[in-house]
């Protein structure tokens, strides 16, 4: 009866591995080992369960911070601000680049959104760097690495999935992701001032009569419109959370209904983009809420088989160390992101391992933070880092994975440094809060 559990688990993976839709997977094998072990009474159960995810106040954030994504990448804010940006430092060396990083930034703050926004960058700065002579690896490294930074920086949905499922305030994480945010943006910054001085000729300056073409009539308006509306949409959620004003649920209705105004605002609204949008809100969402269903279910099963009590005297029985098993954790979250998607691996691997980490006194809001920053990091690293697979999508002919590889690894470095800093000093996380 003790290697139920296991028989179960690997009966999951092998069936994720061999290609079946993770929800389903997850929702079906617990069903039929559900029925088996338990009976007809588990069949009661798993209602309740799910009537439980569905009145789960604090998950209302996802479908609220999708849609607010989705309706900013309508509004045209990413053409705009890189435009902006652009001016203001495309007359420097690594200009183009810094400014791919800052937008990257303030569109991981106004939207959460990693696919949408690689997608987004790589089609509207990809073509321009390289026309302007940067070096494919320089530029597709710099967009792949600003795209992810949503997956970090609030408002974050995974920190949202993760709050859940830690039973971890989504505020707390939101406050406690702001300086490993920051920080890996500054590391960025710093890489790309290295290379201006290391390989000049990989991240040149815009030609002057460009920036003079470029810039044209209202310069002054355009950085004024480009910064103050995203900056008052970002001030908006994240200040109105911080403050106590509102909850993050809250705090998202603020947000979708901000996106909507600054949409309309800049004369992009019309009833097809709204239609798209509640469309591809609606997709996402219930993607989500069927994996969060599925794992519903497959937790129900595994916890009543004792699965989770199995793995815990396993663990503590092995006199682990607790930073032993952090590591361990980590590699299994960070080969495991390769594969499946960061919402998959939240609902799968986390519940599991959340209790362990309780029983060992380790706090789960930096626990989460380290799970968000290594998600983020397998999003980008070879051979399988999904960034790379969204930027080669639009990347313009002649664009090589091989190229894409190579401009990532710097990044995947950065990453990796953070995360070991984080690692090691948790004031970093746990400072603000």
């Amino acid at each position: 009866m003790e290697f139920l559990p296991i028989i179960f688990f690997i009966v999951i993976l092998f069936l994720l591995l061999i290609g079946y839709p993770v929800a389903f997977t997850l929702g079906g094998a617990s069903v039929v080992f559900g029925f088996f072990v338990f009976g007809l009474d588990f069949l009661n159960l798993l209602p309740l369960r799910i009537w439980g995810i569905m009145s789960n106040y604090v998950l209302i954030a996802v479908p609220l911070f999708i849609f607010m994504g989705v309706m900013l990448e309508k509004s045209g804010l990413a053409e705009e601000l890189l435009e902006t940006m652009a001016l203001l430092f495309g007359k420097r060396k690594g200009g183009l680049a810094i400014s791919v990083l800052v937008v990257g930034a303030m569109l991981g703050a106004s939207t959460g959104i990693v696919g949408a926004t690689v997608v987004t960058m790589g089609v509207l700065s990809l073509p321009v760097m390289l026309k302007r002579g940067y070096k494919t690896e320089t530029a597709s490294g710099i967009i792949m690495a600003s795209g992810t930074l949503g997956q970090i920086i609030p408002p974050s949905i995974i920190l949202v999935l993760l709050g859940s499922v830690l039973n971890v305030p989504v505020g707390d994480l939101f406050i406690a992701a702001i300086i490993p945010g920051s920080l890996l943006v500054l590391l960025f910054f710093l890489w790309i001032v290295t290379l201006t001085f290391i390989k000049p000729k990989s991240v040149p300056a815009m030609p002057a009569l460009e920036l003079e073409k470029f810039a044209g009539a209202g310069k002054a308006k355009k950085i004024f419109t480009a910064f103050l509306l995203p900056f008052l949409l970002v001030l908006a959620v994240l200040g109105s959370i911080f403050a106590g004003i509102a909850s993050p649920t809250e705090a998202a209705a603020v947000g979708a209904l901000g996106a909507l105004v600054l949409t309309i605002a800049r004369g992009k609204f019309n009833f097809n983009s709204l239609k798209e949008a509640m469309v591809r809100t609606t997709t996402i969402t219930s993607m989500a809420f069927m994996i969060l269903v599925g794992a519903a279910a497959f937790g129900l099963v595994f916890r009543g088989m004792g699965g989770d009590r199995y793995l815990s005297e396993l663990i503590l029985s092995s006199n682990m160390e607790p930073h032993h098993f952090l590591i361990i954790v980590m590699l299994v979250i960070f080969i495991a992101g390769f594969f499946i998607d960061f919402i998959e691996i939240t609902f799968i691997i986390v519940p599991v391992v959340a209790p362990i980490f309780m029983q060992m006194h380790i706090d789960l809001l930096w626990i989460g933070i380290l799970i968000a920053m290594n998600l983020q990091t397998s999003f980008l690293t070879p051979p399988f880092g999904f960034s790379i697979f969204y930027l080669k999508g639009v990347a313009p002919p002649g664009v090589t994975t091989a190229q894409l590889y190579r401009g990532i690894l710097p990044y995947v470095i950065i990453q990796l440094v953070t995360l070991a800093l984080i690692i090691i000093f948790p004031e970093i996380v746990l400072a603000l809060v």
